[in-house]
């Protein structure tokens, strides 16, 4: 529960640029009235202790916008991959925004980006905010994207406001959320959040093209070390973060509400299988005496699906996204078959129940088709999230103070906000996009609807600030 002494302080902070008599005498009755928790007069619309956070709507559109112009395939679409000369560019947009926002700009050795204002008391952890722009190809131009620019107007609505941040506040840039490049997704995050077991790999990790995350890196400017452990945070680094974000689903679209207030992510397990059969002409190997690692991988992928469903939640989700067939021609019987599953619950043991179960199901069916299993593996299996009650609690205050309808709901997707929990008491805000749609072109958040959530992060940011 944020204290009262703080609820004061916001208010008599969001106040100080109120000049007219009016607004003067109704900013002295909601101080009032916040302090002592007595109702003095029925609220109305305009009744709001953060009536003066407003957002330049127009400004932060042209920025999403020119942002979008760094990419490697034409408009509408955006593809900005990692380390690549339009991402390179694109950091140094995000860098400049900062610098005009009065942000203290930092960086890490793998291009996590950092742009601080500094509270009255810096040495208490700040309250941490942000999101990333990388993109896969022919996406959209709001993934990401909002979180980290409207994070850095979510500072200047406050700064506009006259508010005086007491902890620190800090928007992050992370590096590499999609896994486009290298296979890895949340990679900056995962770092931030101490995975010892990725600082190793990133050793050892090339592209599709041979070349090693380190070149990438330095090419791009980054890292001259190998030593990516410089770059854990410790446990309590922030007091709390939380991430804008477009839902990335329907939901708030189709039920006309403002503001999503996310209790959970859901973490995704992913997996590997290879099978391995004989091979051969299509016309002449005879039916029966076939071992077809096509038909054993399609039949696996309906297992999936029967798996998944038999959890009895819809919550559980399973897909998968990759099949491949060697040698890939139509006279050809597959020899070999590549699958990639992605599994996703925001119950960790019910999601790797279902991953046991694909795992009997592919020795079944390995053995029922005569064809050899010749890989099972669990790439990654993160646990989910809950977003802390503190956070969800200052979320939906901001909501009510601004008259915005809001629902909590889980992320189905994932976010840097996974590996951020395990630094700090983590919080998500969604925000309704055009049909759900996202990773494609078609990708839209509407201006009001960003604005909407600029002002919902920004009086989340100073409750947390003060607290």
């Amino acid at each position: 529960m944020i204290p009262r002494i703080c609820i004061l302080i916001i208010s008599l902070y969001l106040f100080a640029g109120i000049s007219s008599q009016s607004n003067e005498h109704d900013a002295t009755i909601r101080t009032m009235e916040e302090f002592s928790g007595y109702q003095i007069h029925e609220p109305s619309f305009h009744d709001s202790s953060s009536s003066s956070l407003s957002v330049d709507t127009e400004t932060l559109q042209s920025q999403i916008d020119e942002l979008s112009t760094f990419s490697d395939t034409p408009a509408p679409s955006v593809t900005r991959i990692l380390y690549s000369e339009k991402d390179v560019q694109a950091r140094g947009f995000v860098k400049k925004l900062m610098n005009i926002s009065g942000l203290s700009v930092r960086e890490d050795a793998v291009g996590n980006i950092f742009g601080r204002w500094v509270g009255s008391e810096p040495e208490l952890a700040p309250v941490s905010t942000g999101s990333h722009i990388d993109a896969i190809p022919y996406s959209g131009k709001y993934d990401g994207v909002v979180g980290v620019l409207g994070a850095i107007e979510a500072v200047n609505v406050l700064k506009r406001s006259g508010f005086k941040p007491k902890r620190s506040l800090e928007v992050i840039m992370f590096t590499s959320e999609e896994p486009t490049r290298f296979g890895i997704s949340c990679l900056g995050s995962r770092l931030l959040a101490g995975s010892e077991e990725l600082a190793q790999l990133l050793k050892r990790t090339v592209d599709g093209q041979n070349i090693s995350f380190s070149d990438a890196a330095n090419l791009a400017g980054y890292t001259n070390s190998d030593d990516f452990s410089s770059i854990f945070l410790e446990k309590g680094s922030y007091s709390a973060f939380i991430e804008l974000h477009i839902e990335q689903g329907p939901i708030l679209e189709e039920e006309a509400i403002s503001i999503g207030v996310v209790t959970a992510i859901a973490a995704p397990a992913s997996i590997k299988v290879d099978f391995e059969g004989n091979g051969g002409h299509a016309g002449a190997g005879l039916m029966p005496k076939r071992n077809d690692a096509g038909l054993a991988a399609t039949e696996l992928a309906l297992a999936v699906e029967k798996h998944v469903l038999e959890s009895g939640s819809i919550d559980t989700v399973g897909t998968v996204g990759i099949l491949e067939l060697h040698p890939g021609a139509i006279n050809s019987i597959p020899s070999k078959a590549h699958l990639e599953i992605d599994t996703r619950d925001i119950d960790e043991h019910r999601r790797d129940l279902v991953i046991e179960k694909i795992h009997q199901s592919a020795l079944s069916i390995s053995k029922a088709r005569n064809v050899e299993l010749s890989e099972f593996k669990i790439v990654n299996q993160d646990p989910p999230a809950l977003s802390e009650e503190l956070i969800t609690k200052a979320t939906e205050s901001a909501c009510q103070e601004l008259n915005l309808p809001y629902k909590k709901m889980i992320s189905r997707a994932y976010h840097d906000s996974l590996f951020m929990a395990r630094i700090s008491p983590m919080g998500m805000i969604f925000i309704p996009c055009y049909k759900g749609y996202s990773h494609k072109p078609e990708e839209f958040a509407a201006q009001q609807d960003i604005a909407n959530g600029v002002r919902v992060l920004a009086l989340t940011l100073a409750k947390l600030s003060v607290s």
